[in-house]
């Protein structure tokens, strides 16, 4: 596997870390929502780093599947804060980008890993 995804993914946390820092600079829902976005963004890389280290093929392609469903489920947290205007469109569009090809990465890995096994 390429150290693409892991170098991109850390990247894309850090995207994430940094926007997640200025919503909490506000109260309430924007809060409550940076929180979950901060999570499952920043788990997509923890969990690719993890399957580096898997103990088998089979742990290598759970744990590269949960980091997808984290992808995705950042790109869905994404489309919220766009939908409710809580950050602009503007704002969000190179990070939803970014969700997008890291879960088509993903998906393809796991795809193949699965094929290969």
């Amino acid at each position: 596997m390429s150290p693409d995804i892991q170098t991109r993914s850390f990247d894309f946390a850090v995207r994430v870390v940094r926007m997640c820092a200025e919503l909490d600079k506000s109260a309430g829902v924007s809060r409550t929502l940076s929180n979950q976005v901060l999570r499952s963004g920043t788990s997509i890389g923890a969990n690719i780093e993890e399957a580096q280290a898997g103990q088998s093929k089979a742990d290598f392609i759970s744990k590269m599947s949960i980091a997808c469903k984290e992808a995705r489920e950042t790109l869905y947290w994404i489309r919220l804060f766009a939908a409710t205007e809580t950050l602009s469109a503007e704002k969000l569009a190179a990070l939803q980008s970014e969700a997008n090809e890291i879960v088509a990465i993903l998906t393809t890995i796991v795809k193949r890993s699965r094929d290969n096994n």
